[in-house]
């Protein structure tokens, strides 16, 4: 590539960041990293109304928290600020100035009422919504149906209007979508859309054709939904710029529904109960959070992860990469045209798989805030290191440390003593009875721990003096341990709570089963 390469994500600040917004970041990243170029975050803020406040700071921390921080943004600033099109109002006047003396564009001054009484004329069942088009503009209240002279008298007044795009009349528009190939529309399927509103901010289709031009962004990512608005946009920059100075585009596929119908939305994840945004959002009207994936115990490198093999692939049957394999393995040619499926079982596996992975001092560091917010104290950091490696091979989210962990730091507070009852019997007390003796010696003898191999030969030789399987004993013994049916070797488990710890639970177990 001769240019070097500027990709943008220009989110509007209205809410939570779903994940194929994540997605769109990420594909532009990736590509802008492979090439060496600049990744350029713009905050698309035109339309005030849909101004939500906090919600610029939160984009700026989910990409932060997914590693994909921008080169360039409101927050680091660059050559080519503001980075934000409300402070950028000033420049978008003149080319809304320079359309209309062109011929390309036009003032119009009609009100809502107006514009709703035009609906209400001209619908018919096979229209049932008729748009602001060629068929219509003529007789609505515009510079192309009224005078010079009446328009100049509008202006002088300051009667309020918008400036719309002239959409020329049954002509086709392509371009050649770096996923899609070829895509062809017709202009007169496209209504003559605002450019400049009566507050004199710029609407999304002519802000963008612009700050893409003064950016110098080769290279625009986005949804598939915004293929509708591409004659718009090629038009513009044809009129404004010229084609040659146009990015090259890439209409990104959705992220489907589970059953794969429709796009995922925020309802289906409160419906399915799994999240679809990036971290926790919370609505400043109406104080309800939505929760995302940091929140729900997902590591970042996992959520970026998924997020890549969401309609893109290496070609291969690799599926864990690194942010830096995403990179160098990275190219739109690998990128689907039809939309991928959300798998939330899927998703799960890869934060369980980053998990294994992660260095266990790291995921520590993770786990601390579940452990300290469930009031599970850790008094030394070593220790947690080393439980965090006997345990993460069964947890799937970081939330789920605290369930397999907690009783390697206090002793289990529900005894599942209904799965002990039914096979319990004299000889197995006996033999339990006899456990605690031969651990209360050796710690008699200044031991306070012993490793797992000698745990578990001690253990096996008294079961067979008793008349007994250990297969047969393994059971109620991880009861007494953690409470339930779950985790990692018994003996593992004794070697690190400490044989007075062990003994304890052993009898705390056996008077609840004597004086059941």
């Amino acid at each position: 590539m001769n240019k070097r390469v500027r990709v943008r994500f220009a989110p509007s600040p209205t809410g939570g960041l779903h994940l194929g917004g994540v997605r769109t970041v990420l594909f532009n990243y990736l590509f802008a990293k492979k090439h060496g170029g600049d990744f350029i975050l713009r905050i698309e803020d035109t339309d005030q109304t849909r101004f939500v406040p906090g919600a610029e700071e939160y984009i700026i921390q989910t990409l932060n928290w997914c590693g994909m921080t921008p080169d360039e943004s409101p927050v680091v600033g660059g050559p080519y600020a503001p980075y934000r099109q409300s402070e950028r109002k000033e420049n978008y006047k003149q080319y809304a100035t320079q359309l209309i003396e062109a011929g390309h564009a036009y003032y119009a001054f009609d009100t809502p009422a107006e514009i709703e009484e035009m609906r209400n004329h001209f619908k018919t069942p096979e229209n049932p919504s008729p748009q602001y088009n060629h068929a219509v503009r003529a007789k609505m209240r515009n510079s192309l149906s009224l005078d010079a002279a009446e328009v100049a008298a509008l202006l002088e007044a300051g009667t309020p209007y918008v400036v719309r795009i002239k959409m020329p009349d049954n002509e086709e528009v392509s371009f050649t979508d770096m996923i899609r190939g070829e895509v062809s529309f017709n202009t007169s399927q496209v209504d003559d859309k605002v450019l400049l509103k009566a507050d004199g901010m710029p609407t999304y289709h002519l802000a963008v054709v612009v700050d893409d031009y003064l950016m110098k962004i080769t290279h625009a990512f986005r949804g598939e939904e915004w293929l509708p608005s591409a004659p718009v946009h090629i038009l513009l920059w044809q009129y404004l710029f010229g084609l040659d100075k146009m990015p090259k585009w890439a209409h990104l596929p959705l992220i489907l529904k589970p059953d794969g119908h429709g796009k995922l939305s925020k309802r289906d994840g409160e419906r399915l109960g799994f999240p679809v945004f990036a971290m926790d959002w919370s609505d400043p009207t109406t104080k309800e959070t939505t929760i995302g994936f940091k929140e729900k115990g997902f590591l970042p490198e996992a959520f970026v992860n998924l997020l890549a093999m969401l309609g893109w692939n290496d070609g291969t049957d690799k599926e864990i990469f690194s942010m830096e394999e995403l990179i160098a393995n990275f190219s739109l040619e690998r990128v689907h045209k039809g939309g991928a499926k959300f798998d939330y079982e899927k998703a799960k596996w890869f934060n369980a798989e980053w998990m294994k992975k992660m260095d266990n001092a790291h995921l520590a560091e993770l786990v601390k805030p579940y452990l300290d917010k469930a009031g599970i104290e850790v008094h030394e950091a070593p220790y947690l290191v080393k439980v965090i490696g006997l345990v993460k091979e069964r947890c799937v989210l970081l939330p789920d440390f605290v369930t397999q962990s907690a009783f390697f730091f206090q002793a289990p507070s529900v005894i599942d003593i209904a799965s002990i009852q039914p096979k319990w019997e004299e000889k197995k007390q006996g033999f339990f009875n006899e456990l605690v003796k031969i651990y209360s010696n050796k710690i008699a003898q200044g031991l306070k721990t012993m490793p797992a191999e000698t745990l578990e030969t001690d253990f096996k030789e008294l079961a067979t003096a008793h008349g007994l399987k250990p297969g047969d004993l393994m059971l109620p013994f991880r009861i007494m341990l953690v409470g339930g049916k779950f985790g990692p070797g018994v003996f593992e488990i004794v070697e690190n709570i400490e044989l007075q710890d062990a003994m304890n639970r052993i009898n705390h177990t056996l008077s609840l089963l004597s004086s059941n």
